[in-house]
């Protein structure tokens, strides 16, 4: 009986989380800031945000400054652009965090490229702007098409490829994860690269 009052506590929680997420307020808080340049609309929607990009910034960096870093360099960005911000193609949770995943992608190549040959640059422009021009706001790491394309290499290209872009392993962390020589994981990224390249530049054409 205790269980089942605790497992019931549980949910009711768990729905009042949910229930807190107001998204015709946030809407209207983005608008106002890039209508306005309503600040304390950004204050609201910098409480409501900033614990959430933190907490999920801190799974990514061990750096307490850098998390923060993610933090200010997002909601600097949504600011900024809070006028490309279109309700009719997505929610303002999925834009806002589309923003922050890539500030946080920029800041995992910067680090990684003090140690390592920077391979992001090579495609993901190609990929961003052709997942943007078919899903919007859509977060582009699960764009369908980049994915096709992702699963038509040999698999052993795809475990470096997917551990590179989609979990944002560096090539060290690659390296061990696969049991692989550093040389052989950067071999087969320039080697998925040039095909993944191709293929979505005939695509985005």
């Amino acid at each position: 009986m205790q269980t089942n009052l605790l497992s019931k506590e549980t949910s009711a929680k768990s729905t009042n989380m949910s229930d807190k997420i107001n998204h015709p307020q946030l809407c209207q808080w983005l608008d106002a800031i890039a209508q306005s340049r309503d600040k304390q609309a950004f204050t609201h929607l910098f409480n409501f945000f900033a614990p959430k990009i933190l907490r999920i910034a801190r799974g990514k960096f061990p750096n307490e400054a850098q998390a923060n870093e993610v933090v200010q360099d997002t909601m600097s960005n949504v600011w900024r652009k809070a006028h490309l911000f279109n309700k009719d193609k997505g929610a303002a949770t999925t834009w806002v965090y589309t923003v922050m995943r890539n500030v946080t992608f920029d800041m995992l190549r910067k680090i990684q490229g003090n140690k390592e040959d920077n391979l992001s640059d090579d495609i993901w422009p190609v990929a961003e702007s052709m997942s943007c021009e078919s899903k919007g706001f859509d977060d582009h790491l699960a764009d369908k098409k980049l994915l096709s394309v992702i699963e038509a290499l040999p698999q052993a290209q795809q475990d470096v490829i997917k551990g590179f872009y989609l979990r944002e392993m560096s090539q060290e962390q690659l390296a061990i994860h696969l049991n692989l020589p550093l040389g052989t994981v950067k071999s087969r990224l320039r080697l998925a690269l040039g095909k993944l390249k191709v293929q979505l530049g005939e695509k985005h054409d």
